[in-house]
């Protein structure tokens, strides 16, 4: 979203008090969503770019709120013939819909803003000081309202997103008491053109981690070759081939591959060094393996052939 620092975190942690999160992340994102429309209107009232790009910004965590609350109910959903793996790539393609609407959010503030940075226009700064109040009081409203509602990783992620409205609204909030004292109206454009470019860096900077995932990039949180040498030395493994590593949403990683075992096992042996990969991989977050054992001959004629 406008700024999550790690993008794939919404849908984490679905089993901690979910009817509590559940109940909290939806007063959040009510909130959110009531107060950016109300922001949107204060702005073109006030004359603020500041407060229109800040609206921007809410709107971002509105939607990152939202995909959130969506996921809680949606990532319980089985796989099926359609979706075999579930539906967690949902989130990385609500991530993407959220990051292109943020980016042409931001640059259409910047292009309005910059005019006025020449030709600076005059600002309700009374008004200016009202919302910006306001803006502190709904988002700490709806902080303290997930800091009720439990800690689970999906709650800790949205509030970090509420934490920093309530960061920009006291910028504002500053900003605008200095407008009110010295008519310094090019302070109005200089906030928000900080502002629409904090939010075009995160959406970029979340970009790539989104791409990475669509693209099917091995999880950058794990070295792969430090999983393969693990899985090579695991008792009656003499290598590996075939090692696919992906991720479905950033946080649930998937593995196949085939592992050439040293000589002719029996079906416990097979069965104990399949246990040995899986609890290797688990160790380092990975959810889901597929593995094919195949032993030396039937690798030789494999190649062979």
């Amino acid at each position: 979203m406008a700024h999550q620092h790690h993008w794939n975190h919404h849908q984490h942690d679905h089993h901690h008090h979910p009817d509590g999160e559940d109940r909290a992340i939806g007063t959040a994102f009510f909130l959110n969503a009531a107060f950016t429309v109300i922001e949107i209107i204060g702005g073109f009232y006030t004359n603020s770019m500041a407060i229109l790009s800040d609206a921007i910004h809410d709107l971002g965590d509105t939607l990152a709120i939202g995909i959130a609350w969506a996921l809680e109910k949606l990532s319980l959903r089985k796989g099926n013939t359609e979706f075999s793996y579930g539906y967690r790539r949902m989130s990385t393609l609500a991530a993407l819909i959220n990051v292109v609407i943020l980016t042409a959010g931001s640059v259409f503030i910047a292009a309005e803003t910059i005019p006025r940075l020449l030709h600076p226009e005059e600002v309700n700064s009374g008004g200016m000081i009202v919302f910006a109040l306001l803006g502190v009081f709904f988002n700490g409203l709806a902080v303290w309202r997930l800091g009720r509602g439990g800690n689970a990783l999906n709650q800790r992620t949205v509030r970090l997103h509420l934490l920093e409205d309530v960061l920009g609204w006291v910028a504002v909030l500053v900003g605008s008491i200095v407008i009110h004292f010295t008519g310094f109206y090019q302070l109005d454009p200089i906030l928000s053109l900080l502002i629409a470019a904090y939010i075009l860096f995160n959406a970029l900077r979340n970009m790539r981690g989104i791409m990475r995932v669509f693209l099917q990039a091995t999880p950058g949180q794990i070295d792969v070759g430090e999983l393969k040498d693990a899985i090579k030395s695991v008792s009656g493994v003499a290598e590996i081939h075939d090692f696919h590593l992906w991720t479905l949403d950033g946080d649930y990683h998937v593995l196949t591959l085939h592992a050439v075992t040293d000589k002719k096992r029996t079906t416990e042996e097979c069965i104990a060094i399949k246990e040995s990969i899986r609890a290797l991989s688990a160790s380092r977050k990975v959810g889901h393996v597929t593995i094919e054992l195949e032993s030396a001959e039937e690798h030789c004629q494999i190649i062979c052939n």
